[in-house]
């Protein structure tokens, strides 16, 4: 068997402490995936269960009946004129027991350095062509849409498009479309958001450590997030993030690229985050990573393809269900289980064809011998790994 490596500069940073070396040694690679498929696919380990399912495509809200037309406190909606203040008093004019601001079709133009500050028990509804486009800045920070310490809220329809065609800076990675801090009881759902500086959607929380706020009960469905900056999606400290029927695709720019981050770092932590029927593909970065403070994350029914990084990537986090995916043709492996992540059930998923394009690239068949690992990947640092009916690629 002839013994290769990857190109020592062919790498990928994934924006935390852990680069993707693309100089892999797959030989010493290879050795430690047949240990940890030996050790732990005869041993499936028992994840805690919940006694009922936490979450649902349509939760139930507490939104008050007012409803006022943000055109009748002065939005324009004809892509020139800022309709920020316009914005702001719709919400700001709705009682305490919260309202629906309805916006009709048209381009309103947002100072992202100011945003919308949406109350409790308030709706943002946009019709179909409704968009919020950002005003282009120079800051590092921006939001279109701000959530931040409320309850009982729902985003609906419309587009939400960033600043970063036109941004003025050059610093900075935290530039949202939707940004959701020490916010609970949240529906956003049949929304296009895209272009933005950073994220087109992020969940966290206000503070950090014991004091921190995080945002609860959040669901996520059918919502599009493509071609911002870092990534589709960043979920920080929170508890209870149901993302479904959504696609998180094209992430470029800055790391870590990917279509799905869970990193709280350390603000907080993160656990119980389900993942479904969901896209997180052509991400320059990796389809899923997870971090350290991650537990409780399950990915289902979902796809992971043509990402330049990994299809799901685990460095730390732990209690994690990966079932039943569809993880294909990504450039680096399908699944990688790095430092000390523990206790994953990865079963009944197609696992195939990753690596294929840096075989391409490189004028190599991709039936070379010496590249087993190629799909799954088991790093020796990590522990109750648990691999069940999966599909991966045919090996000569």
């Amino acid at each position: 068997m002839k013994s290769k490596k990857l190109l020592k500069n062919d790498r990928v940073n994934n924006g935390g402490s852990h680069a993707i070396p693309r100089n892999l040694n797959l030989n010493s690679a290879r050795k430690s995936w047949m240990i940890a498929a030996a050790s732990f696919a005869l041993s499936a380990l028992a994840l805690p269960a919940s006694a009922t399912n936490w979450w649902t495509q349509t939760p139930a809200l507490s939104i008050g009946s007012t409803v006022i037309n943000v055109r009748n406190m002065g939005a324009m909606g004809n892509g020139v004129n800022d309709d920020t203040a316009a914005f702001q008093a719709a919400f700001n004019a709705l009682p305490s027991s919260g309202g629906t601001v309805v916006v009709p079709n048209g381009t309103y133009m947002i100072n992202a350095l100011e945003g919308i500050s949406m109350p409790s028990h308030s709706r943002l509804s946009m019709t179909s062509a409704a968009v919020l486009s950002a005003i282009p800045n120079n800051a590092q920070r921006s939001w279109v849409v701000k959530v931040w310490n409320v309850n009982n809220v729902e985003i609906v329809g419309g587009h939400i498009v960033g600043e970063r065609v036109g941004h003025t800076g050059t610093t900075g990675e935290w530039g949202y479309g939707i940004d959701l801090e020490g916010a609970s009881t949240v529906s956003v759902h049949d929304i296009a958001l895209s272009n933005c500086w950073g994220d087109g959607l992020v969940v966290s929380a206000t503070g950090s450590g014991s004091s921190a706020v995080l945002s609860t009960g959040v669901t996520i469905n059918r919502v599009t997030s493509t071609n911002n900056r870092r990534q589709g999606l960043t979920i920080g400290p929170s508890q209870q993030v149901y993302v479904v029927n959504s696609s998180f695709t094209d992430s470029n720019g800055i790391a870590p690229q990917a279509g799905i981050d869970i990193e709280p770092a350390t603000q907080g932590s993160t656990s119980q985050v389900r993942i479904e029927n969901s896209v997180l593909s052509n991400n320059v970065g990796n389809g899923l990573e997870m971090h350290a403070n991650v537990s409780g994350v399950v990915l289902t029914t979902s796809t992971a393809e043509n990402n330049q990084g990994y299809g799901v990537f685990d460095a730390d986090a732990d209690n994690v269900q990966i079932t039943s995916n569809l993880l294909s043709e990504n450039y680096l492996f399908g699944v990688d289980m790095a430092a000390s992540t523990s206790n994953v059930q990865i079963d009944s998923n197609t696992i195939t064809w990753n690596g294929d394009a840096w075989f391409y690239a490189h004028n190599e068949s991709i039936f070379t011998e010496g590249w087993d690992p190629r799909d799954i990947t088991i790093e020796s640092s990590t522990s109750g790994i648990s691999l069940a009916n999966n599909t991966i690629s045919p090996q000569l």
